[in-house]
This record gives structure tokens, C-alpha cells and sequence, in this order.
């Protein structure tokens, strides 16, 4: 029996010149950064890198489109619901909204945009779908900073802003976003009708979200419904954020946080059983 060597007792060194294997959950890892890093780099190359400024435009075309459109209703509406200044107080609406639509849109459209990239295996629809968010929040957040400041620094608005607050109102809207979008993701690539009906029922958004008005002031019948409206959180949160006067108790971050969460986890799912599929359709 002394003779005898059980292959588990065998002590092996390693080849001399043969490389150790690295874990594979680790190559995957580190193969969605590469990814997503590669399709961020392309988001830039394809949206911006055509016109002279680059990335400077996609920061500067919602800038200004948030500002002509703060100045034209600031002509009309002497007087806002909050405050003194109408400006500020159209721009904590707006701005969150605007961030929302746009993270949800880009999201959705994902997959059908990076139709050609997917079918390599190194890339997958989540990649894809991570490089559409990170790409957009920190557009977003760069011009939020920037309508924010130039009000603030240009304007009497009588507000104390809350960093903390205003940071809860956004991620509200960027989790309710990544849930829509998620969902859409599939939709639009399996349904492709149902982008213009999305289009077409939500096009009363801009209007039911309490950008022109504070949900206090809504008739007692609508609240029920209106309160339903994910974005009235949200926007409700960003003024409570800048008017520390305005209590806004109709605020409910987890409802917003459930909702998005629950999207983003019917969504993936669909698109984890189906992206297959609709690659190849």
C-alpha cells in the first residue's frame, strides 16, 4: 500500500511557461467595462463626433432648450405657484423631467441601435443598456448643474437649495427611466408599433407631471389619479428641495423606487429570454 498514490494526495507544480487561468465571473467582468467603456466611446463618436464641439453639444442643446423655453414662460407667467421666480420654479419641473425622458427614450432604444454590435459575444444587451445610462445620467446631471447655477447666479430666487434632496429627486428619476426604458427595450424591438402609441399616449406627460402648477393645487377629484404619476414624485421632491417652506407630504420615494425597480426586473427578464430573438428578427 506504501506504493500506491491517490491522484488527490499528487502534489503538481504548474508548467513552467504555461499561464494561470484567471477566474471566468473576472473575464466577464472585466469584459462589460471594456464594453461598456467602447460603446460610451461610440455613444460620443456617433451622436456628436461629427460636429465641431463634440460632446459640447450634447450638453449645451438641452441647456438651451431648458433656458428659451424658462425665458418664454417666465414672459407669460408673472407669478409662479412657489415663490417669486417663476424661472426657478419652472426649472426644478423641467429639469428632472426632461432628464427622465431622455434616459427612458435612449434606454429603450438600446438594443435596436446596437443591433450590429450585438452580435459579437463579447457584447451583451445589458452592456449596451449600461453605456445608454451612464452616458446619459452624466449628461443630464451636467445640465441640470448648469441651468441650476446660471438661475441661481443670475436671478433673485429666494430658494436655499438642498443637495441631498435634489440628489433623491434624480436618482427617483433616473430609476423610474431605467425601469420604462427596460420594458420599451423589448417592446419597441418586439412590437415595433408600439413606439408610436407610446408616443401618442404619452405625449400629455409634459402636462400631468406638475411642471406649471404644485399638485396642491389640483382639484380634490384629480389627485387620486394624478398622484399615480411617478414624475409628480419626482418633480414634487426637487421643489421641496429648493423651497424649504414647501412641505410637498404627498411625496413618496418608495412608490417611485418600487415601480422602477419592478420595470427594471420585468424588462431584463424579457429581455434575457428573448434579446436572442429579437437580434435575429
Amino acid at each position: 500500500m506504501s506504493g500506491i498514490t491517490f491522484p488527490s494526495m499528487k502534489k503538481t507544480a504548474p508548467e513552467k511557461g504555461k499561464p494561470r487561468l484567471r477566474p471566468v465571473h473576472k473575464q466577464r467582468r472585466f469584459a462589460s467595462l471594456r464594453s461598456i467603456g467602447a460603446l460610451v466611446l461610440r455613444e460620443m463618436a456617433t451622436s456628436y463626433g461629427r460636429s465641431p464641439g463634440g460632446y459640447f453639444w450634447a450638453v449645451a442643446e438641452p441647456v438651451g432648450g431648458i433656458m428659451m423655453l424658462t425665458l418664454i414662460f417666465s414672459l407669460g407667467f408673472r407669478t409662479p405657484a412657489l415663490g417669486t421666480n417663476f424661472a426657478i420654479f419652472y426649472a426644478t419641473g423641467v429639469v428632472p423631467f426632461v432628464a427622465y425622458n431622455n434616459i427612458a427614450n435612449k434606454v429603450a432604444n438600446s438594443i435596436r441601435q446596437s443591433k450590429s454590435l450585438l452580435a459579437y459575444p463579447a457584447v451583451t444587451f445589458m452592456d449596451a443598456m449600461l453605456a445608454k445610462v451612464f452616458f446619459n445620467v452624466v449628461t443630464q446631471l451636467l445640465v441640470a448643474y448648469i441651468v441650476f447655477t446660471f438661475i441661481m447666479v443670475t436671478q433673485d430666487t429666494r430658494t436655499d437649495p438642498q443637495i441631498l434632496g435634489i440628489a433623491l429627486s434624480f436618482l427617483m428619476a433616473f430609476t423610474i427611466a431605467i425601469g420604462v426604458g427596460a420594458v420599451n427595450c423589448f417592446l419597441f424591438s418586439a412590437f415595433p408599433w408600439w413606439q408610436q402609441v407610446w408616443s401618442i399616449i404619452t405625449r400629455p406627460l409634459f402636462l400631468l407631471s406638475c411642471i406649471f402648477f404644485v399638485f396642491d393645487n389640483v382639484p380634490d377629484i384629480v389627485k387620486p389619479y394624478l398622484w399615480f404619476n411617478p414624475l409628480v414624485h419626482v418633480v414634487g421632491q426637487m421643489r421641496k428641495s429648493f423651497y424649504t417652506s414647501y412641505q410637498g407630504e404627498y411625496v413618496t420615494p418608495v412608490y417611485v423606487f418600487s415601480l422602477g425597480l419592478i420595470l427594471m426586473v420585468i424588462g431584463i427578464a424579457l429581455l434575457q429570454r428573448y434579446h436572442r430573438d429579437l437580434l435575429n428578427s
